[in-house]
């Protein structure tokens, strides 16, 4: 069975920082790739960044500066961190395993053919 664990979540101030994490099992990341998506109540599915087995990341505009994905293969385990936080971040925090090459422009509408986790909370208080 495909799983997708997140954690890192939490509650922070404006300008603090927190790093989620994305533990995947029964597959293997080299046929996908790899993204984050919030969303919030009532609203719909932001992508935030994603990466390649290649290692090319796309980001979100609005979080460009400020997030950094990362990947580490050996340890099936994906990475945000996030930096310089802002009350609009709030949100529950998604992460997604995709059809190769899909970068932020896609990866909404790419997540229903794919798997993705039950999410972490980020909320930022102002």
């Amino acid at each position: 069975e495909i799983k997708l664990l997140e954690s890192g979540g939490g509650q922070v101030q404006t300008g603090g920082s927190l790093k989620l994490s994305c533990v995947g099992s029964g597959f293997s990341y080299r046929g996908h790739s790899m993204g984050w998506y919030r969303q919030s109540p009532g609203k719909e599915r932001e992508a935030v960044a994603t990466i390649n087995s290649d290692g090319r990341t796309s980001y979100a505009e609005f979080v460009k500066g400020r997030f950094t994905i990362s990947l580490d293969k050996v340890q099936n385990t994906l990475y945000l961190q996030m930096n310089n936080l802002k009350p609009e971040d709030t949100a529950m925090y998604h992460c997604a395993a995709v059809t190769a090459g899909t970068t932020v422009q896609h990866l909404v509408d790419t997540i229903d053919h794919g798997y993705w986790g039950q999410g972490t909370q980020v909320t930022v208080s102002s």
